[in-house]
């Protein structure tokens, strides 16, 4: 009943006798199903008063910051997550792309390979995929990026056996560079391709320092 809206948020149960009275149980019966509702969040009690049904609990919605992000496996779950959506992206920008948008992304980009490996070439890297999610001319692209906010383009130290930072840094600019050339060619496949290429490259190297640090 309180399901089908029968009973509503903030109405009062009928006594313990009444209920007993309806459905032709007895009283314990009636104690133990309000007291399933009570553990399920459907009731609550209030002193002297009766049993009143409680708004329906919403469920908060999905938040990069409830991750903890210094975890590697929290970092390659939303890799995953970031390629299935933004290989899509890269496509539908290159077919839809404005000249106005061709040249935000290049300006990105520009911005990124000048950042290097300073403080600054995350915000510059999440600028660059931004233009891109921009391009597309749906902004449920551009929504999710800022959904992840900093937490889309995870920075950590490289040691072991990763590339040297110099080299990650040329690499990872060389990925960068055929997103953005696919997509001002107009080329829809190569550039799903390339934004593959490049998320699943990063996925790639969060996995070899995950078993460095084994």
């Amino acid at each position: 009943m309180i399901e089908s809206g029968r009973y509503k948020p903030g109405d009062r149960l009928p006594s313990e006798a009444q209920l007993t009275r309806d459905h032709g149980v007895s009283r314990t019966v009636v104690r133990e199903a309000v007291a399933t509702l009570r553990a399920d969040g459907l009731v609550m009690a209030r002193q002297g008063a009766g049993i009143f049904v409680r708004e329906p609990e919403v469920a908060a919605p999905f938040s990069p910051l409830e991750l903890d992000m210094t975890g590697l496996p929290a970092v390659m779950e939303l890799l995953e997550l970031r390629t299935a959506v933004e290989v899509e992206a890269a496509g539908l920008a290159a077919i839809r792309r404005s000249p106005a948008q061709e040249a935000r992304i290049l300006d990105a980009l520009r911005r990124v390979i000048a950042a290097g490996g300073t403080e600054g070439s995350a915000a510059a890297d999440l600028e660059l995929h931004g233009a891109i999610a921009e391009a597309t001319n749906n902004p449920r692209f551009g929504q999710f990026l800022q959904l992840l906010g900093d937490a889309a383009i995870p920075r950590r130290s490289l040691g072991g056996a990763m590339d040297a930072p110099a080299d990650y840094i040329a690499r990872i600019n060389a990925e960068h560079e055929a997103i953005v050339t696919a997509i001002l060619d107009g080329e829809e496949e190569a550039a799903r391709g390339a934004m593959r290429d490049h998320l699943r490259g990063s996925l790639r190297r969060y996995r070899a320092l995950q078993r460095q640090q084994a």
